[in-house]
């Protein structure tokens, strides 16, 4: 077996690798919201003794922000992120966990054993002399973001997703991120307490926090340290540069902070950003650094028409949609997403056929309609969708499950691909 990767370099302000810091860092940063999630950890932590809770999300929900926060929160929780290039094999994982667990814990070894990655016997040994040591009500939390980024090719057939433990010892708990998945095909077999959150199931509290996030890049922030009523304008370099440029965009076009924030039932002017996000905080993120560069670009563009030119939500404007306005960074984050649902390893005969009739779809649609369309088996619809999950908003209609792309934006881009039918 090829030797364990080098232990990682610490931060040994916080205990987690530099690396791991920085993402900390970045998706924590400008945070808002999400206290009905915090809400739920925290409970599932008091009512067990040990655990896994999991966080369910389409791409761009903020499971990886709200981690992070936590994480931020409470730097005595071991962090791991499967996302980044290179950190998505058991391997990795073992030598990168198990080197911050005897860290922080001080536990007496020089190194790892050579053995150290061959299953989970280490790495179960290391939890059990953790939990052997902990305080009453102390806990031992380990974050793992992205745990549907693993390659499960890095581990023989049948184990655990990075060889996560069956069973728990006391105080130990497991917090985890994913995008939706078949539950059969989850890739943990754990006889011990478990809870998943799935942020679809919160609309309101989604949109609620949408819409903070959005005014927080609006809202002037007090000097620090002389109290609550002295304000002054963000400050660039102090990471508040979009919100900067956001508001001299807004000043710039006359248009009304409180306009930018609501929904188009409350105002004449066309659908907001709240109601264009659609939840989904990587959207409003992107558009809010782009409306800026947008109207650099296009000076005598309306405000009505910028989120247009992004979303395209509704055929009601005048101006022509452009696709090339798309944020770049989100154009990529899009391209990600299309190379996975129809690459080589993920793809099935049907797997064009069906994209293309869910990009010409407005609106939700049944297994049985597409294979109609596409005039197939229902079978071979459901195997290409179920291997999509992680792309797809599903919804109940009279009893039948329902299919559509998770969002309106990534459907208008794929609409500009050009994707050949299958033969």
């Amino acid at each position: 077996m090829n030797s364990p990767p080098r232990p990682p370099t610490t931060n040994h302000l916080r205990g987690h690798p530099r690396e791991f810091e920085e993402i900390i860092q970045e998706k924590s940063h400008n945070f808002v919201g999400r206290e009905f999630v915090f809400t739920a950890i925290n409970n599932f932590l008091h009512r067990h003794n040990q655990g896994y809770f999991t966080i369910i999300g389409t791409p761009g929900s903020g499971k990886s922000a709200i981690l992070a926060k936590y994480v931020a929160d409470n730097p005595q929780v071991i962090y791991y992120n499967a996302e980044l290039e290179g950190k998505n094999r058991a391997n990795e994982f073992l030598v990168n966990i198990c080197t911050q667990l005897i860290n922080q814990y001080s536990l007496n070894y020089a190194s790892l054993p050579d053995n150290a990655t061959e299953g989970s016997w280490f790495f179960s040994s290391l939890l059990q002399q953790i939990s052997d040591e902990l305080e009453p009500n102390q806990k031992l939390l380990i974050a793992i973001d992205g745990l549907n980024c693993i390659d499960r090719n890095s581990q023989p057939p049948g184990t655990n997703l990075f060889y996560l433990p069956r069973y728990l010892p006391d105080g130990v708990y497991f917090l985890l991120t994913r995008r939706p998945f078949l539950r059969e095909k989850s890739g943990l077999l754990i006889e011990t307490p478990s809870q998943s959150l799935d942020l679809a199931d919160y609309p309101e509290q989604n949109r609620r926090d949408i819409q903070a996030y959005i005014q927080s890049y609006l809202t002037p922030l007090p000097y620090e340290g002389r109290g609550e009523q002295d304000y002054s304008p963000p400050l660039v370099g102090e990471g508040l540069r979009e919100r900067s440029r956001l508001m001299s965009w807004l000043s710039e076009h006359n248009v009304n902070e409180q306009e930018f924030c609501v929904d188009a039932e409350q105002l004449a002017v066309g659908h907001r950003l709240t109601t264009l996000s659609e939840n989904n905080f990587m959207y409003v993120s992107q558009i809010i650094s782009a409306i800026p560069s947008l109207g650099e670009a296009t000076p005598t563009v309306s405000f009505s028409t910028i989120p247009f030119a992004i979303a395209n939500a509704e055929n009601s404007y005048p101006e022509p949609f452009q696709y090339n306005e798309l944020p770049p960074s989100l154009e990529a984050y899009y391209r990600q997403h299309l190379h996975q649902m129809i690459s080589p390893e993920q793809g099935t005969e049907h797997s064009t056929d069906v994209l293309n009739v869910l990009i010409q779809q407005q609106k939700a649609i049944s297994v049985e309609a597409i294979a109609q369309i596409i005039d197939t088996d229902e079978y071979e619809v459901e195997e290409v969708l179920e291997s999509w999950l992680e792309f797809l908003h599903q919804e109940q209609i009279d009893g039948e499950t329902h299919y559509s792309l998770y969002h309106s934006s990534f459907r208008h881009w794929l609409g500009t691909q050009q994707i050949q039918p299958d033969d």
